[in-house]
């Protein structure tokens, strides 16, 4: 049985959006909808992403799905820290593909502004082990400084070419409405910017962000009854590593995403090289270098080599978030994944505006859950 996504939906991410975690799901379910002829009624099952602790409400799915009119249908909560809503599709796509659901809406969120961005930290630094790890400082930037330091060592990456990808990411933010920093920068500029966690320096950073995504699905009979512009999913693939860096084999690459990249590319019976546009998990300007790498669009310790060479550019060998991605557009945990979906399927529908890659067909999205725990790939073909 054939999943297709046929309706894909968003909010700005911004700081302080002084509205509710329901509200928020509203809009992005809203918009979502739009894409579709069905009602709320029509949606058999709702799966809520998000990660804890950032919001007093115990038991989100139970709310947003009375508030969106879905009850009393069935409703699940996922959570895989940065990758849920990503983990919610593969979920969704499991649902249908067994036959107990036929329509599945995945809905991710997070309000990150009520708290300070210490206290995010914190709360972040909690996704690594409390025991050995995070007591002592490997919060995110400093988890993703390790695996920066480790891979100028061994292949000789510069904080050129780590500032190159901010660069990137700054000027397709100009041409994305919903992104939160639009805003272009300068090479030097990113250089010149304070450290966070060395090499990382604050452009090499993603933002903590308030916002939602939606994304429905269905099966192959009713896609075909909802809309002229399904978006199958053609490969899914997930995989996790240690908890602790300490216990991993790699430091200069997700193995998370190596395997989850093998697994989407053998469902969907291609080759790296097949891909026409992607969105990676650039939470941090080190991590679309290596995701360049664990997923095979060049070889090892050659990223930096891409993004110097403008390669991952529209008109380039492979477009990567030319949405501005999490670098610009926020990081708001729980929506992120369903954000990344969605830009790929408007690229695939030819429905990108100014950033539309020409003739996409195959689109790809990685989705990383921590300091490379969980690891989430999702190919989408036309």
């Amino acid at each position: 049985m054939s999943v297709a996504i046929i309706g894909a939906g968003q909010t700005p991410f911004q700081r302080n959006c002084k509205i509710s975690i329901r509200e928020l799901c509203f809009e992005a379910f809203k918009n979502a909808l739009e894409d579709t002829n069905l009602t709320p009624k029509e949606i058999e099952a709702s799966i809520i992403c998000s990660a804890p602790e950032y919001d007093k409400q115990r038991s989100p799915a139970a709310l947003i799905s009375e508030y969106l009119g879905l009850t009393p249908k069935s409703t699940f909560y996922a959570e895989s820290i940065c990758s849920s809503s990503s983990t919610g599709v593969r979920i969704g796509y499991s649902l249908i593909k067994s036959g107990l659901h036929d329509t599945v809406a995945v809905i991710g969120f997070q309000k990150m502004s009520e708290i300070s961005s210490s206290e995010v930290q914190e709360r972040m630094g909690r996704g690594a082990d409390i025991q050995w790890e995070s007591p002592f400082g490997t919060m995110m930037p400093a988890g993703y400084a390790m695996y920066a330091r480790a891979h100028m060592q061994k292949h000789g990456t510069t904080e050129d070419q780590l500032a190159k990808i901010k660069v990137k990411s700054g000027k397709y933010s100009l041409l994305n409405p919903l992104a939160m920093h639009r805003r272009a920068v300068t090479l030097e500029e990113c250089l010149k910017a304070r450290t966070i966690a060395s090499p990382l320096k604050m452009y090499d950073c993603c933002a903590n962000a308030d916002g939602a995504s939606c994304i429905i699905m269905t099966n192959k009979e009713k896609a075909k009854k909802t809309t002229d512009t399904p978006i199958w999913i053609a490969g899914i693939g997930a995989a996790s590593d240690t908890l602790s860096t300490t216990s991993r084999t790699n430091l200069t690459g997700l193995n998370c995403a190596i395997e989850a990249g093998k697994q989407a590319y053998k469902m969907a019976h291609i080759e790296p090289k097949d891909v026409d546009v992607a969105e990676v998990h650039d939470c941090f300007t080190i991590a679309e270098i290596m995701a360049y790498e664990n997923l095979g669009f060049c070889k090892p310790g050659e990223g930096g080599k891409l993004i110097e060479e403008s390669q991952t550019y529209i008109g380039g060998k492979i477009p990567v978030n030319v949405d501005g991605g999490l670098l610009s557009k926020g990081h708001p945990i729980g929506a992120t994944g369903g954000s990344q979906i969605r830009t790929i399927v408007h690229q695939l529908q030819g429905q990108a505006g100014k950033t539309q890659v020409k003739d996409a067909e195959i689109g790809l999205v990685h989705n990383i859950g921590g300091i490379g725990v969980y690891g989430n790939v999702t190919i989408l073909r036309r």
